[in-house]
């Protein structure tokens, strides 16, 4: 018998989730005897079926859509540019956000740290490596991780590259077993990897750190600046363009810092 597109996909995100069938069965609200019939293709699913499934699974908007699709039916949650008419609330919460937050830096992600919005606080600290170079770049947009792995952007400026790089390529790491078919992103953490030149880690490594949270300092004219950061995202998104979109937003870790962002 033959794997359909669905079961398979349905089987593949399941052992992503290191979900066992039980587990799973009890998640959506099925019997465990049809959510195996599912796998094995011996039953088709319905829509609602495979709606709960997803939200079990905790499947990206995008990925949710691919599996819909694979199964027969059309993909129920759209993908609007920013700029579209019918997202100008979303565009305006972001930049709310970003304008609020001066004097510091706010940058707007999407889910492959290309730079979509940036208040002037993060362009001035951008402005400080020149004009970016093209290895920077994905789909013509800066790229977060590039920016700062790569020594043609912020790295000759970190002072404690020995302290972030680990920390940074862990959170990347999660991202990318979150979201396995993003595969850009299983990509740019091979390359980072590369550029940081940091060895093997570990989590256990990295929860040892004393600090509360993480410091990312920066030696700007002889200042140093010590910053930590917080990131936020829609919660009930249910476009595929939102759902994507992180806000990362930098504070100061002394009182030092606070004062050259605000001067």
């Amino acid at each position: 018998m033959s794997i359909s597109p669905f079961s398979s996909t349905l089987k593949r995100w399941r052992k992503v989730r290191k979900f066992s069938q039980l587990d799973l069965s009890l998640e959506a609200g099925i019997s465990q005897r049809h959510l195996s019939f599912l796998e094995s293709g011996r039953s088709r699913p319905g829509k609602d079926t495979i709606i709960d499934l997803a939200e079990a699974l905790q499947m990206p908007l995008r990925d949710r859509n691919i599996m819909l699709n694979s199964a027969g039916f059309n993909a129920i949650y759209k993908e609007r540019a920013l700029d579209d008419a019918t997202m100008i609330t979303v565009q305006n919460a972001l930049q709310m956000t970003l304008d609020h937050h001066m004097p510091f830096p706010a940058v707007v992600v999407d889910n492959r740290w290309n730079l979509y919005m940036a208040n002037e606080a993060s362009n001035k600290l951008i402005d400080i490596v020149g004009q970016p170079d093209i290895s920077l770049f994905d789909q013509d947009r800066l790229n977060i991780y590039r920016l700062t792995f790569n020594p043609k952007g912020l790295r000759p400026f970190i002072t404690n590259w020995s302290e972030i790089a680990n920390p940074l390529l862990l959170r990347l790491q999660r991202e990318v077993s979150d979201d396995p078919q993003n595969t850009f992103l299983a990509e740019l953490l091979e390359e980072a990897q590369a550029l940081a030149n940091t060895g093997d880690f570990t989590a256990a490594d990295i929860s040892a750190t004393v600090a509360p949270v993480m410091s990312l300092n920066l030696k700007i004219h002889n200042t140093e600046l010590k910053m930590f950061s917080m990131i936020s995202s829609f919660g009930t998104a249910l476009d595929v363009t939102a759902s994507e979109l992180k806000v990362e937003t930098f504070f100061p870790a002394d009182d030092a810092t606070k004062s050259f962002f605000q001067s």
